[in-house]
């Protein structure tokens, strides 16, 4: 199995509308989880140049318990980012039971606190982050079943850049089930970091690679995502077992061959 996690993040605008569609489009797909974050614009700087635009997508609680309530009716897991551990409390006040923690909140360490002690799923992202931020993070939340994701917080991320390999490596290390959130253009990094056995996909989408705003154009559209969720099931069962094994037609052509070509040998 491996989960995709479909990432609303700032993609609706800010548009209720939008996000409602963003949910539909992603139960539609067949993703497991539909994902928004929970911003605190007064926390940044006044001289963040992104204040204003986290003031304008910026969901509150009433937004929050409305996407909440629609994605429940629509069948389709609800997930979340908090930007702190107050916003976490929040969440959990709604009933979301999973959370994931970004790449720059991996050294909060109020807020993998509190996921700890009432979460039961925690998928938490590793961009920018040294090894001795991980392993601290890791130790933290050791109540909780934890996804550690692979990410590069490069918005685009060249392909050059990926290193998917080190899926493997924090997979070695932390004995977790681990996985990968892209910012790459397209679905191929995804469907590579499938193969190489992820447990979980985070992929950013959006309804229109046009709209206004920097994570658009490394989005998934419905399509795209329709063809990552499809690809991603194709994938999974080509993968099969770790053992060598014969399928029933192979022993049939088994003996059928070795006896034709039997007086040849």
């Amino acid at each position: 199995m491996c989960i995709i996690i479909a990432e609303a993040g700032e993609n609706h605008l800010g548009d209720m509308d939008l996000a409602r569609k963003m949910i539909d489009v992603s139960r539609e797909a067949g993703a497991d989880y539909v994902k928004f974050q929970y911003y605190d614009a007064e926390a940044c700087a006044d001289s963040d140049p992104e204040k204003e635009w986290f003031r304008k997508v910026q969901l509150d609680m009433d937004q929050l318990r409305y996407l909440y309530g629609i994605a429940r009716q629509r069948g389709i897991a609800f997930l979340c980012t908090p930007w702190d551990a107050a916003k976490a409390a929040d969440l959990f006040s709604l009933g979301v039971r999973d959370m994931k923690i970004a790449s720059f909140h991996i050294t909060d360490h109020d807020l993998l606190k509190l996921v700890n002690d009432r979460a039961d799923k925690v998928f938490l992202s590793t961009g920018m982050s040294s090894v001795a931020e991980i392993d601290a993070a890791v130790a933290m939340l050791k109540k909780v079943d934890l996804y550690l994701l692979h990410c590069v917080s490069e918005y685009p991320l060249p392909d050059e850049r990926v290193n998917m390999r080190t899926m493997d490596y924090l997979r070695e290390r932390y004995r977790c089930q681990v996985g990968y959130s892209d910012h790459t253009l397209g679905i191929v990094a995804p469907l590579v970091a499938v193969a190489r056995g992820a447990a979980v996909i985070e992929k950013h989408i959006t309804l229109s690679k046009t709209y206004f705003g920097t994570d658009h154009i490394l989005s998934a559209d419905p399509l795209e995502l329709k063809m990552l969720v499809e690809y991603k099931r194709m994938i999974v069962s080509m993968l099969g077992t770790d053992e060598k094994t014969m399928t029933d037609a192979e022993r049939q052509n088994q003996e059928f061959l070795r006896n034709r070509f039997s007086g040849r040998q």
